[in-house]
C-alpha cells in the first residue's frame, strides 16, 4: 500500500473517530469519554503487539522514541478531552470536525516549520492559508 492510500485510510479513521466522539459527547462526562476512548485504543494496540510478538516481528524502540510517544499520548489525551468538551456544547460535526482537523493541519505545518526545520513552498503556504481561512469562516457560525 502506498503512503497516500495509507494516509487516506488514516483520514477516514480520524473522521470516524471524530463522528463517534460527537455522537457520545453530551451522553458521557468528557473525562470518562476520553478515558474509555484511550482504553479502547490501548487494547487495540496491545492486541497488535501480541500479534507481532507471535509472528516474531522485530519491535525496535529507543528511549527518545518512547519519550516522544509519551508526549504524543499526553497531547492526544488533552485533544480527546477537549473534543468531547467541544461537541458536548452542541457544536455540529459539520463545523467542529473541520475546525479541529483543519486546525491540526495549520498547527502541524507551523510546528514543522518552526521546530523541525521543514520548508514550506509558496503552494504549501497558500494551502495552509486557505485552510486557516476555512477555519475562520466555520468558526464564525
Amino acid at each position: 500500500m502506498s503512503w497516500v492510500w495509507a494516509a487516506l485510510l488514516t483520514a477516514l479513521c480520524y473522521g470516524l473517530y471524530n463522528v463517534f466522539i460527537k455522537l457520545s459527547a453530551g451522553r458521557i462526562h468528557v473525562i470518562a469519554g476520553a478515558l474509555i476512548l484511550q482504553a479502547a485504543a490501548m487494547l487495540l494496540g496491545a492486541g497488535a503487539i501480541i500479534f507481532l510478538r507471535f509472528t516474531k516481528t522485530p519491535l525496535p524502540f529507543s528511549a527518545k522514541g518512547i519519550g516522544f510517544a509519551v508526549l504524543a499520548g499526553v497531547f492526544v489525551g488533552l485533544a480527546e478531552i477537549l473534543s468531547f468538551f467541544v461537541f458536548s456544547r452542541g457544536v455540529p460535526a459539520s463545523a467542529g470536525i473541520p475546525v479541529i482537523v483543519g486546525g491540526t493541519v495549520v498547527a502541524g505545518a507551523a510546528l514543522g516549520f518552526a521546530f523541525l526545520g521543514e520548508s514550506l513552498s509558496p503552494r504549501d503556504i497558500l494551502a495552509v492559508a486557505m485552510i486557516a481561512a476555512g477555519i475562520v469562516l466555520l468558526g464564525g457560525k
